[in-house]
């Protein structure tokens, strides 16, 4: 019988994940990849340099590095890449399912992170080190039209993207239902809402809260703002226009720290 197409289009997604692998660069995304027991590592790529900066980790880790001539870096990296003589090919890491994240450990009240196509990687890896820092459970994304795992994010992330779970789901929207299924309050950022972030979680700071941040420019998409509970914004002084994503999710996780 001959399969679905959906069955064997899904089939080759599947084989093209298992060999997908990312190109990490920079001496501290290098560092923490090493250092990270989780993180399946491929091929390291280093100048006799940054060997010498690396060389603890690097006897830990049983790779054997591979020395290059930085003039002639040869790692397959952007010529605009600043790889202070460091790359290394890993797997993406793998943070379980959405249930095994969201559900938190009861220490405290979970704050997750949800971007709806938000493609710059910069802006992901700094949310990432906002997320950590603030104790967020995870950021969590769209497959497509959204930054995916790569050496750029994980540099911007400075050592956050080995600890802080980043997961990339199918639809946001299916997401943000099973979310509300686990009794998460689900709070959308806009600029132009009526009531702030500290009015919407008065006298439910112990409730878990997933907050969703559009991309700059287009925001939230008509379906996100509508499966959110309800639509905050920034407290903010004067009408100076709009922060940055990246320092939007900050702030916001400061304001509804539990």
């Amino acid at each position: 019988m001959k399969k679905p197409k959906w069955v064997i289009a899904k089939e080759q997604a599947k084989r093209v994940a298992a060999n997908e692998t990312v190109w990490l660069f920079g001496l501290h995304a290098v560092r923490d990849a090493l250092e990270n027991p989780a993180r399946e590592k491929l091929r390291l790529v280093v100048t006799r340099n940054a060997l010498e900066r690396l060389g603890d980790v690097v006897a830990q880790s049983g790779l054997e590095p591979e020395i290059s001539d930085p003039r002639k870096f040869a790692a397959p990296l952007d010529p605009q890449s600043v790889h202070q003589g460091a790359a290394l090919e890993v797997k993406p890491l793998n943070w379980g399912s959405l249930e095994d994240i969201a559900l938190g450990d009861g220490t405290m009240p979970p704050r997750l992170v949800l971007l709806d196509r938000v493609t710059d990687p910069h802006n992901v890896g700094a949310i990432l080190r906002s997320a950590e820092v603030f104790g967020a459970r995870a950021v969590i994304a769209v497959q497509r039209h959204a930054a995916p795992e790569t050496g750029a994010l994980a540099k911007t992330a400075s050592g956050a993207l080995e600890r802080q779970p980043y997961l990339r789901v199918r639809n946001l929207a299916d997401t943000m239902t099973a979310l509300k299924d686990m009794g998460y309050l689900l709070l959308g950022l806009d600029g132009e809402a009526d009531q702030t972030i500290e009015a919407a979680l008065e006298g439910r700071r112990d409730r878990a809260v997933a907050l969703v941040l559009g991309a700059e420019g287009p925001g939230l998409r008509e379906k996100t703002r509508e499966t959110c509970d309800a639509l905050v914004r920034i407290d903010a002084v004067g009408a100076f226009g709009s922060l940055n994503v990246s320092n939007a999710a900050a702030v916001a996780l400061y304001a509804a720290r539990g």
